[in-house]
């Protein structure tokens, strides 16, 4: 047994200690397979916040780096442990501890699964919005820490638009709590809201305490076909412009429609080059009138087709075909390289032209798709092979892809975070002064640098 390994069963039971070589490889990568060049040489599976407290005491004497980890589904390598040393696998610590239907707000703990808790809020006639598509595995605290998204983004905002509290453990083993369960409070700088989105690089989440939205009674799903991507994209901005706010906005292309085609009764024509999945709740009253705006901008712009699906039944089997889209073409090509740049959303047709000229001028497969409700687009480069070539163009159409979306006005980030993936690119929207004062704010935590080195900026460790 290694010296590191009888520290953490001196301070953890031995059946929370992980060190043999195949268990520390499977926590080496998170969902975008940057593998770390040197794997954690432990990992630890704490089942309370005085665990952690303990960990991150012994972490910070002996100057080795922490990593947090929540489902290991991200996308952009936060969770990769580029420095060795530990990973804090958070998924025991995994409990709904309260949902207040007076206050409307929910504690739980950072390992909780979000599908899950959302269906258990439901039963109560309340409602959770952020709804990323790893939903059904990912944590709470991972959301917490990247401030995910989703489809529902367009109206009901994302994670961190429902973050009141947090309960947290600092680098050096102290524990704090931030915030509350009020809706308003103006107390001090802002540290709830600092260490949402951090990506474990200033400490650990354990509990989160949430705001929740009474459950809207009523929804209604419509599909849009569209002759060009470039209708759909004059869509998306005129049916936000004419008042209408969707619940969820999807776009995809008719190439994706062909695979979902597999799962959907009746299947979607496939005469269309792109595709809107929109879905409208609210009262009974606002989804009709919300239908009858979306009937006529569609009609105004001489749409195709607008499907509206009646039964509640049918309308899942279209929004849970969205949801495994990233899989189904997983299972066609070698490699895929999601995007996700947000464009304001009046550029977006200009922004779906400039990924259709980046994609004939390269050469390479671009799927175009996303939230397009908020401007949210996930361009995604398909790998038929794997090869140096390709492997070099592909990081060409990335940084054409994020430069393109600065130069709209846009953020090379909606809702993955940065971590690895886009720590090259973070000077382009930040600056050098702003990057500095993210340092500074970083070594004002974690002096020894401890917490998920290496993400965010460039600095030291590889994958």
């Amino acid at each position: 047994m290694s010296g590191l390994a009888r520290d953490l069963t001196a301070l953890l039971d031995s059946g929370k200690v992980l060190t043999d070589p195949e268990d520390c490889h499977a926590y080496a990568c998170d969902a975008v397979y940057y593998f770390a060049r040197r794997a954690p040489e432990a990992v630890v599976l704490p089942e309370t916040p005085q665990e952690i407290s303990g960990i991150l005491r012994y972490a910070s004497d002996q100057k080795i780096p922490v990593t947090p980890r929540g489902a290991g589904t991200g996308l952009s390598a936060g969770c990769t442990p580029v420095q060795g040393g530990i990973v804090l696998d958070m998924k025991r610590m995994n409990r709904v501890l309260e949902i207040n239907r007076g206050n409307m707000t929910a504690r739980v703990e950072s390992g909780a699964v979000l599908g899950p808790f959302q269906q258990q809020v439901e039963a109560m006639g309340l409602f959770y919005p952020p709804d990323p598509q790893s939903q059904e595995v990912s944590t709470i605290g991972g959301n917490v820490s990247t401030r995910a998204g989703g489809p529902r983004g367009v109206k009901y905002g994302t994670t961190a638009h429902y973050v009141l509290g947090l309960e947290v453990v600092l680098p050096d083993g102290e524990m704090i709590r931030t915030g509350g369960t009020c809706v308003k409070q103006s107390v001090g700088y802002d540290l709830t809201h600092l260490m949402t989105g951090a990506e474990g690089t200033l400490g650990v989440i354990t509990k989160v305490n949430l705001r929740l939205l009474p459950l809207p009674p009523a929804h209604r799903t419509a599909v849009i076909v569209c002759e060009t991507l470039d209708q759909a994209a004059m869509l998306v901005s005129e049916i936000i412009a004419e008042g209408t706010i969707p619940a969820r906005l999807e776009y995809v292309t008719s190439g994706a429609v062909q695979l979902m085609n597999a799962t959907l009764t009746p299947p979607l024509s496939t005469d269309g080059e792109a595709y809107l999945f929109t879905e409208l709740d609210g009262s009974p009253a606002q989804v009709e009138e919300d239908t009858q705006r979306l009937r006529s901008v569609c009609d105004r712009l001489e749409a195709m087709e607008l499907r509206i699906i009646g039964d509640e039944r049918e309308a899942e089997t279209y929004w849970r075909a969205r949801r495994n889209l990233a899989p189904t073409l997983l299972r066609l090509f070698k490699k895929m390289i999601v995007e996700d740049v947000t464009v304001p959303r009046d550029r977006i047709p200009d922004f779906v032209r400039a990924l259709q000229s980046i994609s004939a001028s390269l050469g390479l497969i671009i799927g175009i798709g996303g939230h397009a409700g908020d401007g949210n687009i996930h361009p995604s480069i398909m790998f038929p092979e794997i090869n140096d070539d390709l492997e070099a163009k592909a990081k060409e159409a990335v940084r054409r892809i994020v430069r393109t979306g600065l130069e709209m006005g846009g953020t090379i980030s909606g809702e993955h975070g940065i971590g690895l993936h886009k720590a090259e690119f973070l000077v382009w929207e930040l600056g050098e002064a702003q990057i500095a004062l993210l340092k500074r704010i970083k070594k004002a935590f974690d002096p020894r640098g401890i917490m998920n080195p290496g993400k965010i900026w460039q600095e030291g460790g590889e994958a």
